[in-house]
């Protein structure tokens, strides 16, 4: 059994809107409908969405029962950083469930096959991301502004969600996450490789699973749902 957590928490400062950028019309629907459509079709059994406090009822109201989510179990607060949110997710979560699945809802081009492979690959290696090769040349840059060296850019990939994992193995790792009092955290593959020392299995996403952050990836955005 599977439980998704769907990150809503953004404020759209980023954006230059006065609107939370998971309300932010996307076509014909508000973008965090996109992910959340393609959950609800999946074999997923639970959705958890985490959001901002002051939006938990609009978007109880306009998003979940409007489009009719039925999946979607608990809409909770967020936290103060990313691992806060993910952390109350997880609280909220069906214990019985095994799986636990963390997807950012400002990314609403999330396939039903990255979720079948991600379900796949945890269950044999417990912890997953889909993530893509990058594509341009990544230079590491001195405190001055000067490139000190250039990895291997065949080694190199660019991280997304959703990222899965065993739902024991994610309790352990906020367990000792809180205990060291760490904050320099910008997702969950770093608190359980750190953490559990457990290795995350890279899985194939897209390079239209983006995250739309900026008014430039909404444009990227709007674009890829009429070529589709």
């Amino acid at each position: 059994m599977v439980s998704a957590i769907v990150l809503a928490a953004g404020s759209g400062s980023r954006m230059r809107l006065k609107t939370a950028k998971q309300f932010i019309s996307v076509g014909e629907y508000p973008l965090i409908y996109y992910a959340l459509k393609t959950f609800e079709a999946s074999i997923v059994d639970e959705i958890i969405v985490v959001t901002r406090k002051e939006d938990i009822e609009y978007l109880k109201k306009e998003i979940v029962e409007r489009y009719h989510f039925t999946k979607v179990r608990r809409i909770v607060a967020g936290g103060k950083e990313r691992y806060d949110s993910v952390e109350n997710g997880i609280k909220a979560c069906d214990k019985r469930n095994k799986i636990i699945m963390i997807h950012d809802g400002a990314r609403p081009f999330i396939t039903n096959k990255m979720i079948l492979d991600s379900i796949s690959a945890t269950r044999r290696y417990k912890a997953c991301t889909v993530a893509m090769p990058v594509k341009d040349t990544i230079k590491v840059v001195d405190n001055a502004g000067f490139g000190v060296s250039t990895p291997d850019r065949s080694t190199l990939y660019q991280i997304q969600t959703p990222q899965t994992f065993d739902r024991d193995l994610l309790l352990e790792a906020y367990d000792r996450l809180r205990a060291s009092g760490d904050r320099d955290i910008t997702d969950d593959t770093m608190i359980v490789e750190r953490y559990i020392d457990q290795k995350v299995k890279i899985i194939e996403g897209s390079y239209e699973n983006i995250k739309v952050t900026t008014p430039e990836d909404l444009l990227v955005a709007k674009a890829l749902l009429k070529s589709r």
